[in-house]
């Protein structure tokens, strides 16, 4: 029965030309791997991950904090002014980028839903579109923390050739030049003075 029902169903949406349902089915799977939709959810059934549930529930709550800072304040902002959005989202924000980065490092490693490869989509566009509204369109900035060590070291390189050609030139032994004069420029001196006596 099992042959007959599979010989019926190929036979059925093989029928038409165009193979319409086929060409779907397949369009629809490639976009649901390329999407990396499996990454969302718990392994291989239809229940979001406990960690996607608790990205989409910060990041819901990083929208309203938006929302909320600017609702009031519209009239009073000029259009580059969001120092208030910046200052009262700013831990929802962090919050929500140290869980990406956490559920990036995780998914590396083959995390709750067994893929070994990029987060969902869903995810990705939700992070894509908070960090392109709190820095171009809030202009806000998390201060990095590596900027103290790279300007350290690239103070130190900068400052080594100087440093190399100044303790050259403190170690090196100077020598003084002393000037020898050619006998026959002091002997012809010595005549022109002669001449100069005599006359």
């Amino acid at each position: 029965n099992s042959s007959e029902s599979h010989n019926c169903a190929k036979s059925i949406l093989t029928s038409d030309r165009l193979q319409i349902v086929v060409t779907l089915s397949v369009f629809f799977n490639e976009t649901w791997e390329a999407a990396n939709c499996p990454n969302c959810l718990k392994n291989n059934s239809e229940e979001l991950s406990n960690s996607t549930v608790e990205f989409l529930d910060l990041f819901n709550k990083s929208l309203t904090c938006f929302e909320h800072n600017l609702q009031g304040q519209m009239v009073y902002l000029s259009p580059n002014n969001y120092t208030e959005v910046c200052k009262n989202c700013n831990e929802t924000y962090k919050m929500l980028n140290d869980l990406y980065n956490n559920l990036q490092r995780m998914n590396r490693q083959g995390g709750e839903s067994g893929h070994s490869t990029h987060l969902c989509i869903d995810v990705e566009d939700a992070m894509n579109i908070t960090r392109k509204l709190w820095s171009r369109t809030f202009n806000c900035s998390v201060p990095c923390s590596d900027t103290v060590p790279v300007i350290a070291v690239s103070s130190f390189i900068l400052f080594l050739p100087i440093v190399f050609y100044l303790s050259s030139f403190l170690h090196s032994k100077q020598k003084k030049r002393i000037l020898i004069l050619p006998k026959r420029i002091q002997s012809n001196a010595s005549l022109v003075n002669i001449q100069e006596k005599y006359s």
